[in-house]
């Protein structure tokens, strides 16, 4: 199977702190790949290189087929048109309404007429089972509903690939688990490529078809969930147990 995303040899410091070391990672056509790792490993730095929003200091990334790396800020709209990013804390516009939120980007790089607009609004926020919220304000949502409303925006432009950055964190057991069934909802629901960062173990083994374990920069293990618990790799293995990996 074709890679949509690839990561080939990426390295990245900043100042004397080298956090990616030599990356080499394929994200496959229609999958969902979750990058664990613990906090300070990298794990939302090798994301944002796939969207140009950090270059590597050395090493490619492409996107299905076209190097990101060498596209400048006018060409890499066109790539982040085509790979929604769901950022940790929603990133949602605390001046606008939800609808203004989610129809922003569709406002930003469409024709669409008004009507038409509307119209995918509302269908984006049914599919993540967000309805009659479109004059709320994020000041008065739950975080659980941020991130299904910041879902939504991600995929207003209906995407070939999304990715999420922690997208449980700060959640309560409950709602974390109610973001993972929305994650693995949106895959079966729009057949599109998924990355997700995380350092929460339960998320990976119920929305990851693979894992990826970076680990000192680099990735140490890519498998399903079951060949991670019988991998070799020491800290990996810490890592599942709970005893977690971290740089800070």
């Amino acid at each position: 199977m074709s890679a949509f995303i690839r990561f080939a040899g990426v390295e990245k410091s900043f100042g004397t702190n080298r956090v990616l070391t030599g990356v080499d990672l394929d994200v496959l056509l229609g999958e969902t790949l979750v990058v664990l790792g613990g906090s300070g490993s990298g794990k939302s730095v090798l994301l944002r290189h796939a969207i140009g929003l950090i270059r590597p200091d050395a090493g490619e990334v492409y996107v299905d087929g076209t190097r990101v790396s060498d596209l400048d800020e006018e060409e890499l709209v066109e790539v982040r048109k085509r790979v929604g990013m769901l950022f940790q804390g929603g990133a949602l516009f605390d001046s606008m309404n939800v609808f203004e939120n989610v129809a922003f980007s569709l406002r930003e790089h469409t024709d669409l007429p008004e009507e038409e607009i509307r119209e995918r609004v509302r269908e984006k926020l049914a599919l993540v089972e967000l309805e009659g919220v479109e004059e709320k304000m994020p000041s008065e949502l739950s975080g659980g509903m941020k991130k299904r409303v910041a879902l939504a925006r991600s995929i207003a432009l209906e995407p070939q690939g999304i990715l999420y950055d922690e997208p449980t964190t700060g959640l309560d057991p409950i709602t974390a688990m109610s973001v993972n069934e929305l994650i693995r909802s949106m895959q079966r629901q729009l057949r599109v490529t998924s990355v997700v960062v995380t350092h929460d173990i339960q998320s990976a083994r119920v929305i990851g078809d693979r894992i990826a374990f970076l680990c000192d920069g680099r990735i140490n293990f890519v498998g399903d969930f079951e060949s991670a618990r019988r991998s070799g790799e020491e800290r990996l293995l810490a890592f599942l147990a709970g005893g977690g990996v971290s740089r800070e």
